[in-house]
């Protein structure tokens, strides 16, 4: 079966290829390199059904993308809900999303949700390795290497495009798990899994032990890996521990592997890092993993801000894709408190999808300034239409213009400062003297 990687080390250029690069505006043969050599990935399942669905590149010299997670949980499961979840992604333009589902049917929730997003689809697999059925489940402590491998290969059957592997966790670094304190602990709930099977059978990770074996899978749907961070800082405090730094040299390692055999990999970061070792992040990761696509989720630069953890790690998230990070894993206002709602899915994409276009403005400002510069003319001729369509969210930009009674048309100024708006009183003075307005007599 050829892959995404295959067909671009043969010099075939396949159609996804070339959207990416309409869609990017860079030349084919730049998407045809870069494919070659792992540094841009285009997750597409050939098992999922090829109705029309948006399909990105992600990676070096692309605009940085934004992931949505959703899903049920084994406390609360509302599918109606989650495609709700989905249907909010996609209009309001998340680039890929993931399934985080673990509790009701997997397989029936996974299925649908796959219909309701026609866009980039991730899962993580570990959690379906302790589902069998609806409402049955076996303690995740019971599980065997068959479940894992099993459930991985199912993810894929099913057409899923990329899935969270955590194969980096090694047994010997979960036996390192017990000795090295951590302020927050493992918060990684397949890591967590995964460490303590191995240390109950002492047996080595499947994941990591079996890891040809799955490339084999992979490359038959071409399923791209992302390399979880099993091992990702759960506070501040526990940033670039020994711990986290041993996992991302496994998974470095793992992804050079997997290029051998055709199979296109992203790495996956933190998680919580404090604002001023944010860059040095991107920067060791860099260096490890070279010009792979690197994802991370946020990251949180505090640990103080529930309720308002979309805010906190949009500035961590802005940082890391100005470094060089390629896909943003997005927080909701929900995050460590609660499944989000629909309108929290919105919010926390909408903050994210700001933190990458400022990240842009950065590694790729040439492209990225048009957009700026469009809405900047706009703003400066009171082109009110315009701003709001240019706005990342029109709906939201218009409400609040129009919530006072602002009349529909141009140049004329908001509520803001009415009469002292900016852009008329200096124009004004631009005018030819005789279509000035009188100036108002003085009073004694």
């Amino acid at each position: 079966m050829a892959t995404q990687m295959s067909s671009a080390r043969r010099g075939i250029a396949t159609d996804e290829m070339k959207l990416v690069a309409k869609e990017e505006d860079v030349s084919l043969d730049f998407i045809v390199h870069a494919v070659a050599s792992g540094s841009i990935i285009i997750p597409k399942n050939v098992a999922r059904p090829q109705r029309e669905r948006k399909v990105v590149g992600i990676g070096k010299g692309l605009k940085t993308k934004v992931n949505v997670n959703i899903g049920t949980s084994t406390l609360h499961q509302d599918l109606d809900e989650e495609i709700s979840k989905a249907k909010v992604a996609v209009k309001y333009g998340a680039d890929t999303i993931m399934d985080l589902s673990d509790g009701g049917d997997i397989d029936h929730i996974r299925r649908t949700l796959l219909e309701a997003a026609p866009i980039t689809f991730g899962t993580v697999p570990v959690y379906q390795a302790y589902w069998h059925g609806v409402e049955k489940y076996k303690n995740p402590l019971n599980i065997t290497e068959d479940d894992y491998l099993n459930a991985f290969e199912k993810n894929c059957q099913d057409g899923v495009d990329y899935t969270t592997i955590h194969s980096g966790i090694t047994n010997e670094l979960a036996k390192r798990v017990l000795e090295v304190r951590r302020h927050g602990g493992i918060v990684s709930k397949g890591g967590t899994i995964t460490a303590a099977w191995m240390l109950k059978y002492e047996k080595e990770n499947p994941y990591f032990e079996h890891f040809d074996y799955m490339c084999e899978i992979a490359r038959k749907y071409d399923v791209t890996f992302s390399l979880g961070d099993a091992l990702r800082p759960g506070s501040i405090l526990d940033s670039h521990d020994e711990l986290q730094v041993a996992e991302m040299i496994n998974v470095s390692r793992l992804a050079k592997r997997a290029h051998e055999k055709d199979v296109q990999v992203m790495i996956e970061g933190p998680g919580h890092v404090p604002l001023n070792e944010v860059a040095a992040n991107v920067r060791l990761a860099k260096s490890l993993i070279g010009d792979v696509p690197y994802y991370v989720l946020g990251p949180l630069v505090t640990d103080v801000a529930a309720g308002y953890d979309h805010i906190a790690s949009a500035i961590g998230a802005a940082v890391s894709a100005a470094e060089g990070v390629d896909l943003l894993c997005y927080l909701t206002p929900a995050e460590h408190l609660a499944l989000p709602t629909a309108e929290e899915v919105k919010d926390g994409l909408i903050a994210y999808r700001i933190a990458a276009h400022a990240g842009d403005l950065v590694k790729i400002r040439d492209k990225a300034i048009k957009w700026d510069r469009a809405i900047t003319e706009a703003r400066r001729t009171l082109n009110w239409e315009q701003q709001i369509k240019l706005a990342i969210n029109p709906e939201e930009a218009a409400r609040i213009h129009y919530r006072e009674g602002q009349h529909d048309g141009n140049n004329v100024p908001c509520t803001m400062c009415g009469a002292a708006c900016v852009y008329i009183m200096l124009p004004q003075q631009r005018q030819p003297k005789e279509k000035k307005e009188e100036a108002p007599a003085q009073t004694s």
